[in-house]
């Protein structure tokens, strides 16, 4: 299975001066690809335009400086990203041509298969690449032993601190996903409640307004200044370094939550939402997409991978509407937290009767037998939310067990 570390690299000033020029040499060899492949009738094959390079360095001294895999992966990544667009053409979105890249658009080199080594030297770990140098490295976890390193990718965050992303492959097998699940769940994902599942566990929204009020009174501050000016740049770094904290406890958040599901089940189902549509839509659209429901599903996929846990995306499509009882629809505005159904007299919290639609829906796409008892009969009372610094804190089995015991007393 395919993995990515990432690690704090912490470069003296020398390095961090030659990274950036091997950074902005790839950007301009970025432009040039670009460039000659827009003036052709016909893309070439992406392995003729890498043969191209060795002439390149006969005339660009630079290109003598960036060791070869890197500027093969520049190319790759033009076409790469002339793939994607061709994609969405074909989705029938209105996309334009690429364009070139800027320095501030442009902030990584990529390794791949070789040029790279992790070292010890003088008791200490460091990030050797070729052309560059040994860059001190901060190894807060350890490689898996049975892990063969693939790709190395070098980039610079906004705040000026440089990380290391490995591309990792670790020679294990694919866990064997149990033909009859018994730990079933499904999950309902929202504003107010970022998880309701049908377990009775109802997981509170991350509470991030001190690090969005920092943020925006450094935003504020940096308006204030000259543009270009070094004040202008010390304040541009704090507004950055802000946004990172904000990114930072955020993914932490969906880490621990995506990770307790995947070990704790055998079968996980999910709501396969448009995030994009949903926060165009008009009203509380901030808070729509600060909960990136999109990145927390992604994490929960890849995690039910690895752990071998089904994982499915069923259509979300009237699972607050439709009664989890005996599936008549109702007409609830989004201001109505209650599901009260006018046919089977079935009530429950609107996101609880989701989890059940949606749990419902999930097993029925994979062919899983399940009970024919109702959401009456079987689920847990669903006033008893669990505080978000249960999984900040823990992120472990235990969020299970102190709301057991909850709401056992």
């Amino acid at each position: 299975m395919y993995y990515n570390y990432k690690y704090r690299l912490n470069p003296p000033e020398a390095f961090s001066e030659t990274l950036l020029h091997h950074v902005d040499t790839c950007r301009q060899l970025y432009n040039h690809v670009l460039y000659k492949l827009n003036g052709t009738d016909e893309i070439p094959a992406r392995y003729k335009v890498q043969g191209t390079l060795p002439d390149l360095k006969s005339w660009w001294d630079d290109l003598n400086d960036i060791h070869s895999k890197v500027l093969q992966m520049v190319v790759k990544r033009v076409y790469d990203n002339l793939s994607t667009l061709k994609a969405q053409k074909e989705d029938g979105r209105a996309v334009g041509m690429l364009k070139w890249k800027p320095p501030r658009e442009y902030r990584s080199l990529t390794y791949n298969q070789s040029g790279f080594k992790l070292k010890n030297t003088s008791g200490r770990p460091v990030l050797w690449l070729s052309k560059i140098g040994e860059i001190p490295i901060h190894l807060h976890r350890d490689i898996p032993e049975n892990a063969t390193i693939k790709q190395v990718t070098v980039k610079q965050e906004p705040t000026g601190e440089w990380f290391a992303a490995f591309g990792i492959d670790v020679d294990e097998g694919t866990p064997e996903k149990s033909e009859n699940p018994e730990r079933i769940v499904g999950i309902d994902v929202g504003t107010l409640k970022y998880a309701h599942d049908t377990d009775g566990t109802a997981v509170e929204s991350p509470n991030f307004s001190d690090e969005r009020e920092r943020l925006e009174r450094a935003q504020r501050e940096l308006s204030r200044k000259e543009h270009g000016s070094n004040n202008w740049e010390e304040q541009r770094k704090t507004v950055a370094q802000r946004h990172a904290d904000l990114k930072r406890k955020r993914r932490d958040f969906f880490h621990k939550l995506s990770n307790y599901y995947a070990r704790e089940y055998d079968l996980v189902a999910v709501e396969d939402l448009d995030a994009k549509g949903l926060v165009e839509l008009p009203g509380n659209s901030r808070n729509r997409a600060g909960a990136s429901w999109r990145t927390f599903l992604r994490m929960l996929e890849y995690k039910c991978e690895r752990e071998g846990t089904h994982f499915i995306a069923v259509d979300p499509r009237g699972t607050t509407k439709e009664c989890a009882s005996c599936g008549t629809e109702t007409d609830k505005p989004l201001w109505v937290r209650e599901h009260s159904c006018p046919s089977c007299g079935f009530e429950a919290d609107r996101d609880a009767n989701a989890s059940w639609n949606i749990l419902s829906r999930g097993l029925d796409e994979v062919g899983v037998g399940h009970s024919e008892s109702t959401p009456v009969e079987t689920a847990l009372p669903a006033d008893t939310p669990v505080s978000v610094k249960c999984v900040v804190e823990t992120g472990s089995p235990t969020l299970k067990e102190r709301t057991a015991s909850a709401v056992s007393e």
